[in-house]
């Protein structure tokens, strides 16, 4: 009598839909981190114009889209995208983070600094918005800040090992040597493999005098991480390090 009759049940149409609307939003998200940015883009385009989010959840697939568009070094489009979405979510800290990110990527520090200050009115426990504000008052030398900043991300992740090395990093920065070494230390026990908390512990010895520890640190590091070599310059029998940047 012929082949079966396709299901149009309710059913089955909500769970294509379903299943439809999954596939667009992995692909804006892009939570493989496998899709091109012209695939997210044109994914968050399509869940825009299907309105397939509703209220302040609209304004995720404009953040995503302008990921999407700097990937692609389209900056004038993504910042339009990030402006939208703090339009959309102006009570939100995500929209600000992310913009804020954006302006340091572009080494507008005071534009980063405007939001990442209003995330963090909006949630002051958003420990990427303090890493990120950290970073940039680095960049403008306030160590006090930076400092500031990073205890109190430690004291809200403190199972996350690269907090203590970038904190210990700043206290290099203040030569204030046996804090850097114990904050590398943490930061080694929470992650044997941290290459660079090795390397800036080691530095943290050089500084305190205590020579064998140093190479030994320094050498732990290289070998972890080939690339921390550019930062060990040698004379003679003479080694000098310097910091690789955040």
């Amino acid at each position: 009598m012929g082949s079966a009759a396709p299901d149009y049940t309710a059913a089955a149409v909500c769970d294509e839909l379903a299943r439809d609307t999954r596939i667009v939003i992995d692909k804006c998200i892009n939570r493989d981190g496998k899709s091109a940015p012209s695939v997210a883009i044109q994914a968050c385009t399509e869940l825009l114009d299907r309105k397939l989010l509703e209220g302040h959840a609209r304004f995720y697939p404009f953040v995503n889209r302008a990921m999407a568009y700097y990937a692609q070094g389209d900056k004038p489009h993504a910042l339009d995208d990030y402006n939208t979405a703090v339009q959309l979510a102006p009570k939100s800290a995500q929209p600000y983070y992310y913009r804020g990110v954006f302006y340091t990527l572009q080494t507008d520090g005071d534009a980063a600094l405007r939001d990442f200050d209003t995330a963090l009115s909006i949630d002051p426990k958003l420990v990427a918005a303090l890493r990120q504000r950290a970073i940039v008052y680095l960049r403008q030398k306030n160590f006090s800040g930076a400092l500031a900043d990073f205890s109190v991300a430690v004291s809200l992740q403190p199972k996350i090992a690269a907090l203590w090395s970038e904190r210990g990093y700043v206290r290099l920065l203040q030569r204030d040597y046996e804090s850097a070494v114990k904050d590398e230390a943490e930061a080694i026990r929470l992650d044997p493999k941290l290459a660079r908390a090795y390397f800036l512990r080691g530095a943290a010895f050089g500084d305190l005098g205590n020579s064998p520890n140093a190479v030994s640190d320094i050498v732990t590091a290289v070998d972890l991480d080939p690339s921390l070599d550019h930062y060990v310059s040698t004379k003679g029998k003479t080694a000098s390090i310097a910091l690789p940047p955040l």
